[in-house]
């Protein structure tokens, strides 16, 4: 085993390109990185944060530049990440082509370190899928440029001789990407999204014995919702944020018993609302899941609007400046943040000390949570690997 080194305007960001690390960014002598605190008894007070290293280069490249939009979960003691989609061959500002890639990484935490297991390709690209972590193994649902892959369901796992092991389990009767998944009990809960390339608000429940796809009641609120964050808790589907032609911080809950929806708590901090839209979560247990990432509201809304109404050397001033802005200047969300579905309450413990990612891969493990890669502004992203150590009060 080698050693692991370690539609419209708003699409420009969703899908195009609005999704990020120096990898040695805010890393102390001893390789550690400051840790998130507060105080909150019975629950996870802070994590402490180091720099895990980075992913190495994808097949045909030298470098691997950081993904966004990466398939990413865990089976046993091992880390699954790939695919994802970044710009290799020229910026977002100049008209850069975007590429999708077929590489997937195995990846196993030994003596604190992360080692490459195996890093194989799949026969087709993929990124902006939803990922689902079982006990059972991985699912990947949809997330491919290739129309023909798009509406797939794939499982995976890793066998005895530690090789990965990726099989189609399904096709969904439409093609989905930026949308959510979650699972419980054999169905898988999918929707919003990118639906047959056409923004949606419908929901499905996907039967993994019967194969068939059932239409539920459609999430309340916006018609167009991508790049939420969900989690099932409390044995009910909960959803948040997400954005169109601009970015929303309301969340609802949905009870699957009742196929019924009701309104949760909006998405704040400290008397703030946060858009989530972009970011990634993990279920921490039954009742709550944090959350990391998400573009600035104000930020995101106000670029829509810029490029979508200006014009001329107008619009070619305030994309010059927008897209050469510094990670900094778009001010994405640095608050860890944990939702509590018993409480209907949003809470920080505090912030990640490295620039805010969307779009990243988020596992966790045990007590280590592994932030992967992602954007850190629009078009740029981080090859980095953070881990973070969870410490309960």
């Amino acid at each position: 085993m080698k050693k692991f080194q370690i539609a419209a305007i708003a699409s420009i960001f969703i899908v195009g390109g609005f999704m990020g690390l120096n990898a040695n960014a805010n890393k102390s002598e001893s390789g550690k990185v400051s840790a998130s605190a507060v105080q909150h008894a019975n629950s996870i007070e802070r994590i402490t944060w180091e720099h895990a290293g980075e992913l190495e280069a994808q097949k045909g490249f030298e470098e691997n530049i950081g993904t966004a939009g990466v398939l990413s979960g865990s089976f046993k003691d091992y880390l699954i990440v790939g695919g994802g989609a970044n710009f290799p061959y020229e910026s977002v500002l100049n008209g850069g082509p975007k590429k999708h890639y077929s590489d997937i990484y195995v990846l196993k935490k030994e003596n604190n370190q992360l080692s490459m297991v195996e890093h194989t390709n799949l026969d087709h690209e993929i990124g902006y899928g939803s990922s689902i972590t079982t006990k059972k193994g991985v699912y990947y649902i949809g997330g491919s440029p290739e129309e023909e892959y798009a509406d797939d369901i794939l499982f995976l796992t890793i066998d005895k001789d530690k090789k990965l092991k990726v099989e189609k389990i399904g096709d969904l009767p439409f093609t989905i990407s930026n949308g959510i998944a979650v699972e419980k009990n054999g169905k898988l809960y999918i929707g919003l999204g990118q639906q047959n390339g056409n923004a949606s608000n419908k929901i499905y429940e996907y039967d993994l014995k019967t194969s068939k796809t059932k239409e539920l009641a459609p999430i309340p609120g916006e018609s167009v919702r991508n790049q939420s964050v969900a989690q099932l808790l409390n044995g009910d589907l909960y959803i948040f944020s997400g954005g169109g032609s601009t970015a929303y911080t309301d969340g609802y809950k949905y009870d699957i018993e009742k196929n019924s929806w009701s309104k949760a708590a909006s998405v704040e901090a400290d008397g703030k609302e946060i858009s989530l839209l972009g970011a990634n979560s993990v279920p921490l247990n039954k009742h709550e899941m944090l959350v990391i990432g998400g573009f600035n509201k104000a930020v995101y809304d106000d670029a829509v609007e810029k490029l979508g109404t200006l014009q001329g050397e107008e619009l070619a001033v305030f994309r010059t400046q927008y897209f050469n802005a510094d990670p900094q200047e778009f001010n994405w969300n640095k608050e860890i943040l944990i939702y509590n579905a018993k409480k209907d309450s949003w809470r920080s413990i505090g912030k990640i000390p490295f620039d805010a990612p969307c779009g990243e891969g988020l596992v966790l493990m045990n007590k280590t949570i592994y932030s992967i890669n992602g954007e850190i502004k629009p078009g740029v992203r981080t090859n980095a690997i953070y881990s973070g150590t969870l410490l309960q009060h």
